[in-house]
């Protein structure tokens, strides 16, 4: 499926999934539409910076507060306004929270001011104007989600979070290294060593000898800049940056021209954790705290935030409740997967008393100084915590128990809702989310919340809190405490789940289908390198031309990160008739961390959903081919923010056209990461594969161009209106008779490939160099 591929007529910011290759054809943006990306792009750039762009300092003078000016002038606004007027806010520079209530109240109103305009004029005024005066965190997340949500805003495509806030992603000292960087001395540095080296021809001698004194003990997967020989400091990028699909990056020649004009560096980067493992979690870092997952979390909840109205924004379209519940199940799929390929297993939900095993020490710092907090191993909580928030925690939790358990919830007023039913999972998600939507919001709504803040150690009704990664989703999974609090959610979806009746034989049978045979070709995982664009943290003068920012600098943190090659499968099915069906493959373990076998009756919830499509089955023999690269619901790695700009300014000046042939990235999870870790001598894990009716009320993507547009809150991003997670979302009786032919049930093994182990048995002639050869797959 074609990404967020922002490229002017690259302006796809994400290559196309399939393809990994540039599109030039799709609707071409107007005038008005380059005026609002270079809005959007130049007003997020540096934002713990001042504003130094002259023509949005002029926009905003004010912010207006004028009724007449908006859709809809509410009370959040008003409050958010009498806040502004007396000090009251968030102040600049101030840790921003999503878990925080003051600070989602005061982000709620300004969202408001941004989303209610009735102009893009009015927008451009409140943006700019909360630019210079609003909190960076607090501007940066409603100028997100307005982006996500306006109708006139469509198409245009955000920078990754982790490219506006590089400090929310790396570890502290890196952060401190980058931000130090003087360009000018590293130019001066490096012609002082061309002719140091000229001069005594201490270049392959050096590099012998530390080749010699490397110690292998020494090294971990996430130092490879050792093996090379290459330091910490800053290198010279003289190719390309490293992502999936540079062969067809390559072949386009205006991007080229776009990054020879980029003085590009890079600085190769370590996961947040020290080389000692700090306990058995720290094993996952490299998943954990991928800034790929963290950013589709990050998005996955702009796009269904809790504080929108479900109604209002046409959320209940996309069944946000079932949605969030079911993301936070596949997280915890995935998860296990990973945790199983690094000899782990399963895991302890989250426990209010006692002590919290694993620790985690983030090792960052919030882009003000201050360092996020650090939970030690073996952390008590009983000790330290509020007892008066537990106890809150502990009854909202409860009720929520009692609720799912009776099967219905009785109103202020005395009317009886029915929560027995399968839709009543809408309540469920809406229930462990906290959203507006939920049935009872003062009383149920804030267990989320609460725990997060329960589990920070800081105070519910501070407006001044302490950085901690649980309080921010595009942190939040990096701490593996996150996962045993979304272990409490995915139990209340089973426990639902639990009460409905086993889908029957009758209800899985498409009567007249089987599927005879499955072939998957070898499933291998690798790690590969990537180019994060940090460029937002340097502290170099900004250089104006004609009044236009001039971006011809671009520092990358280069990083370890998990990827696989890409994979096919073969159904070979027969039909008694012509007819439409929908395909789903699902991926989940064969043996727990023992060693013992596991069977879907009792590991449904461990498998995770790769893939649904549409298929029309001819009468008699169907072959039907799918590769990886097909998945609709994953994303390939981003253009950066510095080639976003740069290419967006070359049509802004008319040079060139831009094609806004891209979808809405922020809502796919990363392709890369789609299998777990698999082991040399190959990970046993089982693919299941399902033949169903095709019953959809309305055609995919009907109602929505993909092409450019994300179509959250259309009702038709997914293939049809099956429950999420269907046929595994409900209890499997007798697994001989839920078997049914259209069924399949495939063992497969993933092996995994040490792209670095050459390292070891023979000297890297081209020591003290980054070796472009590295991965076979990027030929630069």
């Amino acid at each position: 499926m074609k990404l967020a591929v922002f490229i002017v007529a690259c302006m796809a910011a994400l290559v196309a999934v399939q393809s990994a290759s540039i599109s030039f054809h799709g609707k071409i943006a107007d005038q008005t539409m380059l005026h609002k990306q270079k809005f959007i792009l130049e007003i997020l750039l540096r934002v713990d910076h001042d504003l130094l762009i002259e023509e949005w300092i002029k926009m905003g003078g004010k912010l207006i507060n004028d009724k007449a000016h908006y859709e809809k002038y509410d009370e959040l606004m008003m409050k958010f306004y009498q806040s502004y007027k007396v000090g009251g806010l968030l102040p600049k520079g101030e840790f921003f929270s999503v878990m925080q209530r003051i600070h989602m109240l005061q982000a709620h109103g300004l969202f408001n001011f941004f989303y209610y305009a009735k102009d893009f004029e009015t927008f451009v005024q409140n943006v700019a104007w909360a630019r210079m005066n609003v909190n960076e965190g607090m501007f940066v997340y409603c100028l997100s989600m307005a982006v996500i949500h306006r109708p006139d805003m469509q198409g245009i495509i955000l920078p990754q979070i982790y490219e506006i806030f590089p400090s929310m992603f790396l570890n502290g000292k890196y952060v401190m290294a980058a931000e130090k960087f003087d360009f000018d001395a590293f130019n001066r540095k490096i012609m002082l060593e061309k002719e140091l080296a000229t001069i005594y021809d201490q270049d392959h001698s050096m590099s012998k000898h530390m080749n010699d004194q490397f110690y292998m003990r020494d090294w971990k997967t996430y130092q490879w800049w050792n093996l090379m020989g290459l330091g910490v400091g800053i290198q010279v990028e003289k190719k390309c940056m490293l992502r999936d699909g540079i062969p067809a990056l390559k072949q386009n020649s205006l991007l080229n021209s776009i990054n020879s004009n980029l003085k590009m560096m890079y600085m190769p980067v370590d996961y947040t954790r020290d080389i000692e493992i700090f306990n058995e979690d720290s094993k996952m870092s490299y998943f954990t705290e991928d800034i790929g997952l963290n950013a589709f979390f990050y998005y996955m909840n702009l796009d269904y935030s809790k504080m929108l109205s479900g109604k209002e924004f046409k959320l209940e379209n996309d069944r946000r409740g079932e949605l969030f519940i079911f993301n936070i199940q596949q997280l915890l799929a995935r998860y296990y997967a990973e945790r199983l390929s690094n000899g782990l297993g399963d895991f302890n939900t989250l426990s209010y008393y006692g002590m919290i095993k694993t620790g985690y020490n983030p090792q960052m710092i919030y882009h003000n100084g201050n360092g996020f907090t650090t939970r030690k191993n073996y952390y008590e909580l009983e000790t330290s915590q509020n007892i008066n928030l537990l106890k809150k925690i502990m009854n909202v939790e409860r009720r929520i128990d009692d609720i799912i358990d009776s099967g219905k919830y009785v109103l202020m007023d005395g009317t009886i809702v029915d929560l027995s039913q399968p839709e009543a999972i809408e309540q469920i998600g809406n229930l462990m989310q906290g959203n507006v939507d939920v049935l009872d919001k003062h009383v149920l709504g804030h267990w989320w919340m609460l725990t997060s803040m329960y589990l920070s150690g800081e105070n519910a009704d501070s407006l001044l809190i302490k950085p901690n990664v649980l309080m921010n989703y595009e942190t939040m999974l990096r701490d593996p405490v996150s996962f045993k609090l979304f272990k409490i959610i995915a139990n209340k979806f089973y426990m639902f789940k639990n009460k409905l009746p086993s889908y029957t034989r009758q209800e899985v049978l498409l009567p007249g289908v089987k599927i005879q045979d499955v072939e998957v070709s070898k499933l291998m995982t690798y790690f590969d390198l990537m180019d994060m664009d940090i460029s937002t943290l340097l502290n170099d003068k900004m250089v104006f031309q004609d009044g236009k920012y001039v971006w011809d600098k671009a520092l990358m943190a280069r990083q370890m990160r998990l990827n696989h090659e890409v994979f096919d499968m073969k159904l070979k099915v027969s039909s008694d008739k012509m007819q439409k069906a929908v395909v789903r493959i699902f991926l989940g373990p064969e043996f727990d961390q023992f060693g013992r076998m596991m069977i879907m009756s009792e590991n449904r919830q461990n498998y995770m959903q790769l893939d649904e499509f549409l298929v029309d089955l001819n009468a008699g023999e169907n072959l039907i081919e799918r590769s990886s690269n097909d998945f609709e619901w994953t994303a390939s790695d981003p253009l950066s923010y510095s080639e976003i700009y740069n290419y967006l300014m070359t049509c802004y000046d008319g040079k060139h056209q831009l094609n806004m042939n891209i979808s809405e990235s922020h809502s796919l999870f990363p392709d890369r990461l789609i299998l777990p870790r698999g082991w040399i001598s190959g990970m046993p894990m089982q693919m299941f594969f399902m033949i169903s009716p095709y019953n959809a009320k309305h055609e995919q993507y009907s109602k929505y161009d993909p092409s450019y547009m994300s179509g959250v809150g259309s009702g038709v991003r997914r293939i049809d209106n099956m429950p999420l997670g269907y046929p595994l979302d409900r209890k499997i009786e007798k697994f001989e008779e839920f078997l049914v032919p259209n069924m399949y049930l495939k063992n497969v093994k993933i092996y995994h490939l040490d792209k670095l182990n050459k390292y070891f048995p023979k000297k890297y002639s081209n020591f003290g160099k980054f070796d472009y050869n590295y991965s076979e797959n990027q030929q630069l």
